[in-house]
């Protein structure tokens, strides 16, 4: 009897951190190829459509190139209110970001994507909150030291120092970090897509 294949599992970003918690739970994607989009948010969008639509449209750019895969994409946007905050790229930025965060609680909004093979989307939203301790101008000095800050939604990593920064936190640890690993191995599995298992497994 000849064996089904298993279709492919394509990760559409460029995130180490969304590769890393996928390999975490035993998820090799054959691919990874990130998309190419413009992140930009949309005059008077929530945190929570922002995220969903970046997920998505990341999915879509990318499924051209793979046909007959599962494409899997995410987003990760920090918010205080309805204020989006931006991804750190320089100093100044971070610092902002910092302030901005420090003494408050702010939800850390995730997004995913998953196009089938035959072209079926499906999605999930999760929602993170966490409190930061209120900070000194020297505890902001030494974080933006790390340089851990550089490309992160928010202005930090929690998988970094900045935990050490966190007062509180409900929801799931590894959105805040970057993908939720309950919803989208559930997600996954949901829609067909089999994890490859080793020979001796």
């Amino acid at each position: 009897m000849t064996a089904v294949p298993l279709a492919a599992l394509v990760l559409a970003s460029a995130s180490p951190r969304r590769l890393d918690l996928l390999r975490q739970v035993g998820i090799e994607p054959d691919e990874v190829d990130p998309a190419d989009i413009d992140e930009t948010p949309s005059k008077a969008e929530s945190p929570a459509l922002h995220v969903m639509r970046l997920a998505e449209e990341k999915a879509r750019a990318v499924a051209p190139r793979h046909p007959g895969a599962f494409i899997l994409a995410a987003d990760t946007v920090v918010a205080c209110g309805r204020r989006i905050l931006p991804k750190a790229e320089d100093a100044g930025t971070a610092r902002n970001c910092l302030k901005l965060l420090s003494g408050r609680r702010h939800r850390v909004y995730g997004g995913v994507a998953l196009l089938t093979p035959e072209g079926k989307l499906a999605t999930r939203r999760i929602v993170s909150q966490v409190t930061f301790k209120r900070l000194s101008d020297a505890e902001m000095t030494a974080y933006i030291a790390t340089a851990e800050w550089l490309g992160k939604a928010g202005g930090y990593a929690i998988q970094g120092r900045a935990a050490a920064l966190v007062l509180w936190m409900a929801g799931s640890y590894s959105n805040v970090v970057g993908l939720p690993l309950y919803e989208t191995v559930h997600l996954l599995a949901g829609h067909g897509y089999r994890v490859r298992c080793a020979a001796n497994c």
